[in-house]
């Protein structure tokens, strides 16, 4: 049993795998480009998912199980995939506690004028005339009320906040006051003061938040994006800004990454940018690494990775 690794593994980790795993052979690169030949032996490939091509999986003959470090596969090519019987899984659900935490961290520094205050310290200036808001009270909405959403949702209680998400089938799911397919968004949309779009990027998803989209929300509401960047139209959600459709975006994620030097986002005061770390967390891999054991223990026994297996027609 051979496993490639093109995701740079902690060196905990390895030893850990390799001290437990006795009998299977196990090869540690940083990048996918100095795998070299070792991909012809992989029967399971680990990796970020950003790295495999066409090519790869050509090289890769013996090739069964990839399994994504991440959350996001969009970058891979499903379909020579689906031509050669591979099984690709992923680790959904490892980031739900630092995106979470980040999100509303994220919303407190908008309620409470974080931006303003800061500016005001290095200014050196003494003024208590800041508008802040509470967060009780308030009415959060999730676009993608999975793992991730329903943390965010969770923690939201906390703040005695209204809940409401959005998941593609309108069923109920923990911590949410209510719940709509799709097909209500428009519900969600004006009835939040926050926003939160934690959407995959798939075909249906792609283009999501458009301007209309956004016209639909409250000029007091808040727009946060911690999901994919192509779920939303950047040049209407900039158009929406201007026009105060909204009063502010905290983004985490782009279209095109890095933001451009240039980019208007970088110095509107009603824009918050991070560099897409919402789900950096030293956890990160210990977390992904305990889902692929329990998908490895089965494959060993001669059962199918079933955990967070995706679906290669729908993308996620």
């Amino acid at each position: 049993m051979n496993v490639v690794s093109s995701a740079r593994v902690r060196p905990e980790i390895q030893q850990e795998l390799l001290d437990d795993y006795p009998n299977v052979h196990f090869h540690f690169f940083e990048r996918m480009e100095i795998v070299g030949s070792a991909l012809e032996e992989a029967d399971v490939l680990i990796t970020y998912g950003e790295d495999v091509t066409e090519e790869h999986l050509q090289a890769a003959k013996k090739l069964k199980w990839i399994m994504v470090i991440s959350a996001g596969v969009e970058q891979l090519p499903f379909q020579a995939i689906k031509e050669k019987g591979i099984i690709v899984t992923n680790a959904k659900g490892i980031h739900a506690i630092p995106m979470a935490e980040y999100t509303l961290s994220m919303m407190l520094q908008v309620a409470r004028n974080a931006k303003r205050l800061i500016s005001l310290e290095q200014e050196q200036t003494w003024d208590r005339r800041v508008p802040m808001i509470e967060l009780n009270g308030q009415t959060v909405g999730v676009l993608g009320a999975g793992a991730i959403g329903q943390e965010i949702a969770r923690l939201a209680k906390a703040f005695r906040m209204k809940t409401i998400g959005m998941n593609s089938t309108g069923r109920t799911v923990s911590s949410f006051d209510q719940i709509v397919p799709p097909a209500s968004v428009d519900t969600l949309l004006k009835n939040s003061d926050f926003v939160v779009s934690v959407l995959p990027f798939t075909k249906k998803t792609e283009g999501f938040m458009t301007y209309e989209r956004f016209q639909l929300m409250k000029p007091s509401a808040v727009f946060i994006n911690i999901g994919r960047g192509k779920t939303v139209k950047q040049t209407e959600l900039l158009k929406a800004l201007e026009e105060k459709a909204i009063s502010h975006a905290v983004l985490d994620v782009f279209e095109e990454e890095p933001l451009e030097e240039n980019h208007p986002f970088w110095t509107m005061d009603s824009v918050t940018v991070t560099p897409h770390l919402s789900g950096i967390s030293r956890q990160y891999q210990p977390r992904a690494f305990a889902i692929f054991r329990e998908n490895f223990d089965s494959f060993l026994a001669g059962n199918p990775p079933l955990i967070n297996r995706i679906n290669l027609d729908e993308g996620y």
